[in-house]
């Protein structure tokens, strides 16, 4: 079983007192539909995640833009480093290096215990 992550929860009042530039893809661990918890005072989605602590396994990963073995390339994560796992579908897990990213999409099967 894998740990939560530590972030803390936004304090006081939370606003949106303007536009927002959307992140280019591939950075920040936000999409329409969620995002993670570290966003929450900076980004409007329906649903905050708290990440699961991953690793990746053995053979390593190739983080991906898409859920799609041919998808281009975000980065090349190595042996043993730490995933945030936010999202599990389809064989393939959405998640980020943390809060600041690099954010995409990693092979269920490429993180360690599985």
């Amino acid at each position: 079983m894998s740990e939560a992550c530590q972030y803390d929860l936004p304090r006081g009042t939370v606003t949106l007192a303007g536009p927002v530039d959307k992140p280019e893809p591939g950075t920040l661990p936000l999409r329409g539909d969620m995002a993670h918890i570290a966003l929450a005072d900076r980004f409007l989605v329906t649903h905050y995640v708290q990440p699961q602590k991953r690793s990746i396994g053995v053979d390593g990963a190739t983080l991906r833009f898409a859920p799609a073995a041919d998808a281009a390339a975000v980065a090349q994560m190595e042996s043993g480093s730490t995933f945030e796992a936010l999202d599990f579908a389809g064989g393939w897990c959405w998640g980020c290096c943390g809060p600041a990213g690099p954010t995409g999409y990693v092979e269920i099967g490429s993180l360690a215990g599985n």
